[in-house]
Parts: C-alpha cells; sequence; structure tokens
C-alpha cells in the first residue's frame, strides 16, 4: 500500500507540474497575441513612398512602420500592399497630434544602387507577369513623310473646311473617334540630333525643321537666315531692329519696376515670330513663354522650339486661352497682327485675365510711334480701352507703350455706371479655360490680394502661395503639408535620377510633365541646377493646379490627354508622366496617348512613366510596338511596391 500511494502522489506531482507549464504557455500566446495585435501605442513616420489619390496630388507614406511579432506565424494574414489614404502627412504621437515640421526621410544610396544594377525587365518577369496574359499589340507602321509636321487637332482638314468662319481665327477640331492617329510620324530625312543649348539659342540643323519661306520673308528684318547646312537668329525682330537685348534693355530702362529676373519671372510673347525676345529673356532669369498661330509664317513656332526656347502653337480666336488667370507677370506684343479694340476689346479683356495684378502689358506697334491718320486713330481707341480697363498708361518710348494693371478692384468699382465693359459675374471661374468662350467682361481680381502678392524669385519657386487656398481640392487643412510633401518627394527623386541615372549628361532641355500637380517637378529639376524648362501639364480630369504653378514661377498649360496636345512633332527631349495612365485610362484610348507621346517626342528622347503595376504591362507592350527601348524598374520603395517606372528611349 505504502509503494502504491507514493507512486500516485509521484504521478500527481508531475501532472501538476505539466499542467503548470501549459498553464505559463497558455499566458505568454495571450500576451503575445495582445500586444503584436497592436494594441500599444507607436509613433508612426510618413515618409516617402509613393500612391495617388483623387486630387492630382502625389503623398508620400513609409513602409518601414513596425511589423507584428507573429510575422513568421501561419495564422498571419499579408496586409494589403496599398496603404489606406491619409489626409495629413507628417510626425504622429500617441494623441494624434501631427506636427508641421517634418522631414522626409534620407535617399538610400544602397537600395538606389541595387536599383540600378539589378531590376531591369527580365528581373521582374517572375513577379509583375506571373500568372498574367500578356495582352499583344500589333507593330505600328510609319506614316507617310507629308505627316512629318502633323499637329491631328490643326492639321484635320476635313472637319476645318466645314466651319462656317475662320476669319477670328477658329481652326482647331480634332479627328473622331475611328480617325486618331494610327501610326508613327517620321523625322525629315537627314534629320540629325539637335544641337544643345545653349548654343542652339542662335542656330539649329536646317534639316530639322526644313522650311524656307520664313526665312525668305524675313530675313531682311534679322529674324533668321539661312547658313549653309543651319539656320543662324541674329536676335533681331520687325521691331527691335538693334536686336533683342537692346530692345529689352530698353524696357527696363522705360520702367525699372519691372525688373526681370526679380519680380518679372513668367511673361508671355504673343506673335513671337521666331522666339527671341524670350530665347533673350531666359538669360535675365524671365521664363517666356512664346505663342503664335499656325498662319502663313507657321514654322515659327517649330523653329523657337528647336532652339530650346518654351513655346507653343496658340491664337486668340474665339475661346480662351488656356493659361489660368494671374498667370503672367508680363505680356508682350511686338506686331502680333492682333486688333485689340475689336469686338468691345474681348481679345484685350483675355489679355487682362491672364495678365497678374500690378503686372505691365508691352505694345510695339505702329500705332503707337506712327503719325498717320489710320493709325492715329487706332492708338486713341487703345488709349480709350484700356482707360476703362483701369489700366494705366506708365511710359511710351520710341516705338513702346506700356501699361500697368490694377492691383485692386477698387478702379473697376469707382468707375461710372454703365461703363462698358463691365465686370463678370462674381461666379464666374477665371481659372477656367477648356473650352471657355471668351467673354466680354473684366475679371474680378480675388478680395484676399491672391496673385498680387507673391514673392520675388527665386524666393518663389518654394514659396508656398496664398492662392493654394483657392485650389479646389479637398484638403482643405493641410495644403501647405502638400505642397511641401510634394516637393520634398519629387526633389529625393530627381536627386536619384541625377546620380544614379546620369540626368545630369542626357543633355535634356525641352521637358514635358503630363501630371504636374503643383510643379514640384519642374522645381526639382530647377534645384538639380539641369539646365531645362519644363512645360507643366494640369490633366482636365483632376484638379486645377495650375495658379499655384505660375505663382510659383513655372509655365505650364490645361489639357485633356483624350486629345492629340497642340505642338509640333519632335518637340520634347523628356516625357514624364506620374500616376496619369491609372486615370486616365477609365477615360481614354491609352494607345492613344503613347502615340500622340512618340510624335512629339525627339528621337533619341527619354520616356519616364512612373505609374501601378496594373497598368505596366500594357504600356511595355504598346512602348514595344512603337520600336522604344524599354526597361521596366522598381521604385526606391522596393519590390513589393504596387509601383514601377518605366524608362523608355525612342531610337534615331
Amino acid at each position: 500500500m505504502s509503494n502504491a500511494g507514493g507512486s500516485i502522489l509521484c504521478k500527481s506531482a508531475t501532472l501538476a507540474k505539466i499542467s503548470g507549464f501549459l498553464l505559463v504557455l497558455v499566458v505568454f500566446f495571450y500576451l503575445d497575441k495582445r500586444f503584436s495585435d497592436g494594441s500599444s501605442q507607436q509613433l508612426i513616420f510618413f515618409s516617402s513612398h509613393q500612391y495617388s489619390v483623387n486630387n492630382g496630388v502625389t503623398k508620400n507614406y513609409n513602409s518601414s512602420i513596425s511589423l507584428p511579432s507573429n510575422l513568421n506565424k501561419t495564422n498571419w494574414v499579408s496586409p494589403s500592399p496599398y496603404p489606406p489614404a491619409v489626409q495629413r502627412m507628417g510626425l504622429v504621437d500617441v494623441n494624434g497630434v501631427m506636427t508641421e515640421d517634418f522631414e522626409v526621410g534620407e535617399f538610400d544610396l544602397e537600395v538606389v544602387e541595387n536599383w540600378r544594377r539589378a531590376n531591369e525587365t527580365g528581373g521582374l518577369e517572375s513577379d509583375t507577369k506571373r500568372d498574367k496574359v500578356r495582352v499583344r499589340v500589333s507593330k505600328f507602321p510609319m506614316c507617310s513623310q507629308n505627316m512629318r509636321e502633323y499637329i491631328p487637332c490643326l492639321d484635320y482638314k476635313e472637319a476645318i473646311k466645314k466651319l462656317n468662319s475662320t476669319k477670328k481665327g477658329e481652326q482647331r477640331h480634332c479627328p473622331e473617334k475611328g480617325k486618331e492617329l494610327n501610326c508613327l510620324i517620321p523625322a525629315p530625312k537627314g534629320y540629325r540630333t539637335p544641337i544643345r543649348w545653349p548654343k542652339s539659342r542662335d542656330e539649329v540643323w536646317f534639316s530639322n525643321v526644313p522650311h524656307t519661306p520664313l526665312s525668305k520673308d524675313k530675313g531682311g528684318q534679322n529674324w533668321i537666315t539661312i547658313d549653309r547646312d543651319k539656320y543662324k537668329f541674329p536676335g533681331g525682330g520687325t521691331q527691335f531692329i538693334h536686336g533683342a537685348d537692346t530692345y529689352l534693355d530698353q524696357i527696363e530702362k522705360m520702367v525699372p519696376e519691372i525688373a526681370f529676373g526679380r519680380r518679372t519671372r513668367v511673361a508671355l510673347d504673343i506673335g513671337c515670330g521666331v522666339a527671341s525676345s524670350g530665347a533673350y529673356l531666359l538669360s535675365r532669369n524671365v521664363t517666356t513663354l512664346s505663342i503664335a498661330p499656325k498662319d502663313i509664317h507657321e514654322n515659327q513656332i517649330q523653329f523657337a522650339l528647336e532652339r530650346g526656347v518654351p513655346a507653343m502653337v496658340a491664337a486668340f480666336a474665339t475661346q480662351r486661352l488656356l493659361y489660368p488667370s494671374q498667370a503672367f507677370d508680363l505680356i508682350h506684343c511686338s506686331r502680333c497682327r492682333i486688333n485689340w479694340t475689336r469686338d468691345d476689346g474681348i481679345l484685350l479683356l483675355e489679355v487682362n485675365r491672364m495678365l497678374r495684378a500690378g503686372g505691365y502689358f508691352a505694345w510695339a506697334a505702329q500705332p503707337v510711334y506712327k503719325h498717320e491718320a489710320l493709325l492715329e486713330e487706332q492708338w486713341k481707341e487703345m488709349v480709350n480701352l484700356t482707360s476703362r480697363l483701369c489700366w494705366t498708361l506708365i511710359k511710351k518710348e520710341g516705338r513702346i507703350a506700356i501699361w500697368q494693371k490694377p492691383l485692386n478692384n477698387s478702379c473697376y468699382l469707382s468707375r461710372e455706371e454703365g461703363t462698358q465693359p463691365a465686370l463678370c459675374d462674381a461666379d464666374d471661374d477665371p481659372d477656367g479655360v477648356w473650352y471657355v468662350d471668351l467673354k466680354a467682361c473684366i475679371t474680378r481680381l480675388p478680395e484676399e490680394g491672391y496673385g498680387s502678392n507673391v514673392t520675388a524669385w527665386p524666393a518663389r519657386l518654394q514659396n508656398p502661395p496664398d492662392r493654394l487656398q483657392s485650389i479646389k481640392i479637398d484638403a482643405y487643412i493641410s495644403r501647405k503639408e502638400l505642397f511641401k510633401a510634394e516637393s520634398k518627394y519629387w526633389n529625393e527623386i530627381i536627386d536619384g535620377y541625377v546620380r544614379v541615372l546620369r540626368w545630369n549628361s542626357l543633355e535634356l532641355r525641352n521637358v514635358l510633365d503630363m501630371r504636374a500637380g503643383f510643379g514640384g517637378f519642374a522645381a526639382a529639376l530647377f534645384e538639380n541646377n539641369l539646365d531645362s524648362w519644363v512645360l507643366n501639364v494640369v490633366p482636365v480630369s483632376g484638379h486645377n493646379t495650375l495658379p499655384v504653378i505660375y505663382d510659383r514661377g513655372l509655365v505650364g498649360v490645361m489639357h485633356d490627354w483624350c486629345e492629340p496636345f497642340d505642338t509640333y512633332p519632335r518637340t520634347y527631349d523628356l516625357i514624364h508622366a506620374a500616376g496619369l495612365f491609372s486615370i486616365e485610362r477609365k477615360r481614354c484610348n491609352v494607345s492613344n496617348i503613347m502615340l500622340e507621346m512618340d510624335r512629339i517626342l525627339r528621337p533619341g528622347g527619354h520616356v519616364y512613366i512612373r505609374d501601378s503595376i496594373d497598368v505596366m504591362d500594357e504600356l511595355q507592350e504598346i512602348g514595344e510596338a512603337m520600336g522604344w527601348h524599354v526597361s521596366v524598374r522598381e521604385t526606391s520603395e522596393g519590390p513589393h511596391s504596387g509601383y514601377r517606372v518605366l524608362t523608355c528611349d525612342k531610337r534615331q
């Protein structure tokens, strides 16, 4: 009995030990489960990883959020690769309070170097294309040689012939569905790599723009001459017979407050010829957008772009130009062949809309200085109209007259009752420009003073402008944070492109950003000393951020990428598109957009498309079908990011 009792006691003790051990395991499992499920408070820093939101602004997040300790357990479910949308960005404490003063993390050199060495298309086959059926795109044919300068919406002659009248300059009509461009625009025979800036300011290859009418008509006016295999640009013009530099010196002496490169940073040159005034203003830190119609001298904008000068095909006709209100510090017209007083001054009212409060309008034309009856009558009409617009004639000297726009609405409101033109309705949106008819009314200036109080260049490039508050976006509290975050994000990305992808050796000059946001990409190019200019495009599918872009001292335009872009073929050295296709493919034919990119890209030019994995296969197929050299790269976020970068080179 004693032996049996001892055995029972021994077994009971063993059972108690086992039970105690199991209890301890249960307790530890419970504690581990509780604390790994995120119940503990943590600080989270949102850094530089990208995702897109509907307001057209690129936001950032950080994937280095602490992971649960049971990461390797079989019952743990991987979170979605797409983070939840956040409305603000910064350093969040345990109470949910976020500081405004935050820093974006440093660029990881090791990640970037690995990206450069090992993430070409071949390395991504198993990741991005696994279990997918690739859509095959047939190779696109070459267009005929007679289409080498084809601009779809300006050269669709069948539709233009059907217009009731073109006497007011209305000529734009885009091809209907089924008649879009479906081939590759050829370069002229003998096309050569463009001469690089700044040498291209003074000479370009004849074979790249083989048209002689302009040189024959304007050669005697010192615009342009032919010298063997090159065009030469002496820097003259119809009105500045002593050269563009001397002409610009005269303007600044007449009105020193214009202060080129400080107060005056962004200008518009109307009827620009070959853009000599814009070319020479660049050396004074003034970015001038030169515009002209496709008229009897139809290649003048093509010459300007070949030179590396900011330029667009545009005309004062029946609809607003595609620039926002208060865009330009200076608007210039030298013999631009526009009757400013016709139709109750509706064309000058469009100038007034685009001219910044306190900005200047310079007019160099025969009515200013010639004493002939008809011309003197035109001068009187101009003075009368500008007086009713409350413009002040600052100076009239030689061939030039300069007016200044008022800073606020006080003059407009103090005019005699019934004075025409009247103020526009209070609900008129002066920044609505896409297919908006011209209006014979005076655009009201914002009561808050937005637009008139931008800082001097170069500080204005990085200062969040007051007009941020007028942009119709959902983030009402954190606009300045979004602005700063976008700037820091693109500075980091471009810095990586320069150091790793050798962008400073690409000799980029003409650059197009197809979805510009606040202009952070363009600002980053400037900060990295890349000697280029950027045309920032704000798509109509997003929020209109153009006023902010111009307040920063940059230039841009509104456009719908479901339509062709109004510029000549072979315009840009680099085309950049961030998050564009994942949005626009819901509205537009992706192949049409890519063909348009090929049309306006110079042979030897580059395309960088930063977008979601979902669209990469299709874009890659189309790029290869167009004959581009295409590579898919990981972003700095790593292989598990939902984004990739498609880099494309257009062969000669």
